[in-house]
This record gives C-alpha cells, sequence and structure tokens, in this order.
C-alpha cells in the first residue's frame, strides 16, 4: 500500500469512527391496572411481559421501553382501566372487560357459554382468535380510543364459595351471591338466589360482613385473597372459564409508536395470553389444596346437578348473539364458531348454547 492510499484509507477511518452510531430511542410506557402487584395477570405483567419485550427490541438497539407501572388504585381503580386507557392515563391497560358490558358487549363470549371449558389455555386461544377473526371486539375498543392486543384469562373455572356448608346447587337456594359481571346471570337457573355485583378485592369483605352468603370466584383467587378465611366451603361446580382480561393501548399512544415496537407489543402479547393461561392452569390443583390445607372444605357437584343448573338457565349465550346482531356484529356465527373451537380442543358442555 502506498502512502497516498494509507493516508486516504487512515482519514475514512477516522471520519466513520468519529461519526455516531445510530442512538437507541427510548420510549416512555405507562402501564395501569387497577389491581394491586400480587394479583396474577399484573405480577406476570411485571415478570413476563415487559422483560419479553425488553429482551426482543434489545436485538436489534433501535429502541428502549421506559416502563412506568401504576397497580392497585394509584391511578385508576380495578373498574377505571378502560376510561384511563380511553383518556390516555396510562399508555397501556390490562382491562378487566366482566365491568363493561355495554360498552364491550362481545368481550362476554366466554361468559356467555358456562359449562363448556374448565381450561384457561383454550378458552384464552379460542377467545383471542374470535377477536382476529371477526371485527367485533377490536371495533368496540377502538370506540373507546384503544387498540386490542390480546385476550387473557386467568381463572381455570369459576366455582362457589360460601360461608355456611354446601353440598348441593339446591343449597344455594335463597342465598345472596357475589358476581362479577355476566356471571352473575348464572344465579337465574337457582331458586330465590340474589346476586350482589362486586370486583374481587370487595369479595373477602362482602362475605367477612355477611353482606354476601356465597361468592363466585376461582381457587387461586381464593388462596391469594386468604377467601379460606371468611367462606371455607367451595362448591366445585365446574362453572368455566372465562375471560376477564385484556390488554390495549392508547389509540393515539399506538400512533406514535415505531412500527418495530408495535410489532414485539403484539407478539408479546399473545405470548403472554397463552403464558398466564398456563400458569392459571398449573396453580389451579395446587390452589385447591392450599384452600383446603388453610380450612376450606370442597363438595363435587354431580354431573346431573351441573346440567340441571345449566338447563334451568336462561340461554344467555342466544341473547347475547343476539344483541351483537342488533348491533350490525356477526353475533350468531362469533358463537358458534367459537363453540367450534372449544370442541376441536376437547371441551362441549353440558348444554349446547347455539339452540333454543
Amino acid at each position: 500500500m502506498n502512502w497516498t492510499k494509507g493516508r486516504l484509507l487512515g482519514a475514512a477511518l477516522a471520519t466513520a469512527l468519529a461519526i455516531p452510531a445510530a442512538a437507541e430511542e427510548t420510549i416512555n410506557a405507562v402501564v395501569i391496572d387497577g389491581y394491586p402487584d400480587r394479583a396474577l395477570w399484573v405480577k406476570e405483567f411485571t415478570n413476563f411481559f415487559i422483560p419479553e419485550v425488553d429482551k426482543r427490541l434489545a436485538e436489534t438497539g433501535n429502541y428502549k421501553m421506559n416502563w412506568q407501572e401504576n397497580y392497585g388504585g394509584s391511578i385508576v381503580k380495578p373498574k377505571g382501566v378502560l376510561e384511563g386507557v380511553q383518556l390516555g392515563l396510562g399508555d397501556i391497560g390490562i382491562v378487566t372487560t366482566i365491568f363493561h358490558s355495554s360498552k364491550l358487549p362481545s368481550q362476554g363470549i366466554s361468559g356467555s357459554t358456562p359449562f363448556v371449558a374448565t381450561d384457561a389455555r383454550a378458552v384464552a386461544k379460542a377467545v383471542d382468535e374470535i377477536a382476529r377473526e371477526y371485527p367485533a371486539m377490536q371495533n368496540e375498543f377502538a370506540a373507546q380510543n384503544q387498540v386490542y392486543l390480546a385476550t387473557g384469562v386467568v381463572l381455570d373455572t369459576y366455582q362457589i364459595f360460601c360461608t355456611q356448608p354446601v353440598s348441593s346447587v339446591s343449597d344455594l337456594e335463597g342465598r345472596k351471591i357475589a358476581g362479577a359481571g355476566l356471571n352473575l346471570r348464572y344465579l337465574e337457573g337457582i331458586k330465590d338466589t340474589a346476586g350482589v355485583r362486586g370486583g374481587l378485592t370487595d369479595f373477602y369483605n362482602m362475605l367477612q360482613t355477611g353482606l354476601v352468603d356465597c361468592g363466585m370466584l376461582w381457587p387461586e383467587a381464593a388462596k391469594t385473597f386468604k377467601i379460606a378465611e371468611v367462606a371455607p366451603y367451595m362448591l366445585k361446580a365446574d362453572l368455566g372459564a372465562v375471560n376477564s382480561k385484556t390488554i390495549t393501548v392508547n389509540a393515539d399512544y399506538w400512533a406514535s409508536l415505531p412500527d418495530e415496537v408495535k410489532d414485539v407489543l403484539k407478539a408479546v402479547a399473545i405470548d403472554y395470553r397463552d403464558h398466564v393461561a398456563g400458569i392459571a392452569m398449573d396453580r389451579a390443583a395446587a390452589s385447591r389444596d392450599a384452600y383446603v390445607e388453610a380450612g376450606g372444605t370442597i363438595v363435587q357437584v354431580s354431573d346431573e346437578d351441573r346440567a340441571a343448573w345449566a338447563n334451568a338457565m336462561p340461554n344467555v349465550a342466544q341473547e347475547w348473539a343476539e344483541t351483537l346482531n342488533a348491533s350490525g356484529e356477526q353475533g350468531t356465527e362469533m358463537l358458534a364458531a367459537y363453540l367450534g373451537k372449544l370442541k376441536d380442543a376437547g371441551y362441549s358442555g353440558v348444554r349446547d348454547w347455539t339452540t333454543e
């Protein structure tokens, strides 16, 4: 190499070194949920969703998230996440959809089909696929200035937890039973019961004070919120898994995000969906054992009793479908497709909700 070429190469190298590498852009993300950080889905948002997004963005090094997590009522109460994300109080939220049946009617698809599937993984996947195959769910969130990312199922199946002994469905007659959303409709199949609306964080006090006699929740939540202390009798009716959480993003915030970040958030949301549902199933048996160890008693409802309960209910699934049909959505088709997906996964239920 001659002297001139050496000088030119040296100058080029110096110039290259002097140019800074493309700067990593930091993107702020305010995450909100009204439930405390001990709740399964909140804990796993911290332990799984956020690290997974960070890991995938680090692969290119173009973007880095600055997460600001706000849980347990610091910004919104449990029922306030939908409005909080709509107004931009949070960029990303975990919306508890059962509180918003009028604004998010299509989210009631699994809640309207009880006694079918007791598998959080199957229900989460089926509901999320329906959300991607039919426009209703995404349209509803768009009307609330939000972008739908994925459905979450955090429970294996609803059960009935009571303050006094129960041995059959007939023992629930005349009782006041707490529920949250569509599951209150299940009580219409039991004589003289009174449904009382409440949230998971309220159930302990509602049961302790005698405001209600029983509550509908699931074993993992019963363990987390120490329900055995106030309701030591569980009627194992296997009412079914229900989608109750949806990750959404404020639409204005979403529009400001780079495509790379959007793609990562969408992909991780689906992985979070399956991760949380898997944990819910893994913990189900252990949570039932923990309930018994804490002083609880579990009574299994007979197959005949479950079928009688299901058949005594109004057909809430048909009502759900007709409500969507009336608003121009494909309610009947969505219901059939959803139940078909569950049937393919091995869950047929004790009543065919697609017929009268």
